[in-house]
């Protein structure tokens, strides 16, 4: 099976304000702002969401295909992810960059301030899908992340040519984003990806309401935080699943990623949509309660035992005979 992730390739830089931003914002002074907040730790770790993904299929047992640009300083990265079951041998590097640089400083209420460095992600508008499709095959699915704006579109366009099922994911890039730049990301798109807030945006932006968005693709997933996710398809009821009761929450860089990848991984195996978003916040909530996106391993036993406890046995019983994971 070909599972192709295009997306952000990067190099995650993470703090942590122990107060609220909120309290040192003031409303109608916004356009003046200029503030500094005193952090307590910082971590380097990898990410971009496109590895993110990848890390979480492979870490499912699966061999996805990352489809992105890097800088040459991404050699020890390389080789992380294909010890954790990643393909990179269609990442483009660049000969100028150095890979992107992700800065996100996280307070005690879970609200993030973040900037984001393209770097060798601008050189992801030069990959072209089809040779890679040439090497590992028929794709089942194309995920479309955050990535250069160009890229994104030029992987889209390539998907609609060339009859691939693509999955759309703009995620980050909807604030950046108009209406002009949204719309074609997402239109003919057989799954698309976004939280609540991002579901407003593309409303918003792109002059759609969500029927109308709904009639432009073949199902819609919005993660709704700590209240699970809801999944809608034009004319037919919306499936609400609850989401895994977390430990503790530490950080929440990345939960989104393994979302996609457990969704991804489940459809995959040939399971529904219901057992997918199941899957999906299953490895969403290992993320969660920890510092780093790809930090995260997943015994099977545990892993299961998990899942029966939120989603009952009959959930297990489909997962249980296509996990395959690193630790028993």
């Amino acid at each position: 099976m070909s599972l192709l992730v295009a997306g952000s390739i990067a190099t995650d830089h993470l703090m942590s304000f122990p107060g609220r931003f909120a309290d040192s914002l003031v409303v109608d002074q916004l356009d003046k702002l200029s503030v500094s907040f005193l952090v307590e730790d910082l971590e380097v770790r990898r990410g971009g969401c496109a590895a993110n993904i990848c890390f979480g299929l492979g870490n499912l047992g699966l061999r996805p295909v990352l489809v992105g640009a890097v800088g040459e300083d991404f050699a020890e990265y390389r080789s992380w992810l294909e010890r954790h079951n990643v393909d990179c041998d269609s990442v483009h590097v660049s000969e100028t960059r150095h890979t992107a640089r992700f800065v996100c400083t996280n307070d005690s209420s879970m609200a993030q301030i973040a900037s984001f460095y393209a770097g060798a992600m601008s050189e992801s508008r030069e990959i072209e899908l089809k040779p890679i499709v040439d090497r590992v095959g028929e794709p089942d699915y194309v995920i479309i992340g955050p990535d250069d704006p160009q890229g994104m579109l030029r992987h889209t366009d390539e998907c609609r040519q060339r009859g691939y099922r693509f999955l759309a994911d703009p995620s980050q890039q909807l604030a950046f984003g108009d209406g002009d730049l949204i719309r074609p990301l997402i239109d003919g798109a057989e799954i698309l990806f976004s939280n609540e807030y991002e579901a407003s945006l593309i409303t918003q932006k792109t002059g759609w309401s969500a029927d109308e968005v709904l009639s432009r693709v073949g199902t819609w997933v919005v993660t709704l935080g700590p209240q699970g996710v809801r999944i809608d398809r034009a004319g037919e009821e919306s499936i609400l699943v609850a989401a895994v009761p977390e430990i503790e929450k530490v950080e929440p860089t990345g939960v989104g990623d393994a979302f996609r990848a457990g969704f991804l991984a489940a459809l995959s195996w040939g399971l529904g949509h219901e057992r997918a978003a199941q899957l999906g916040c299953l490895l969403a909530v290992y993320v969660v309660e920890q510092v780093g996106t790809q930090e995260y391993q997943i015994a099977r036993g545990a892993f299961l035992a998990r899942c029966a406890a939120t989603y009952g046995d009959a959930a297990v019983a489909d997962f249980e005979p296509h996990l395959k994971t690193i630790r028993p």
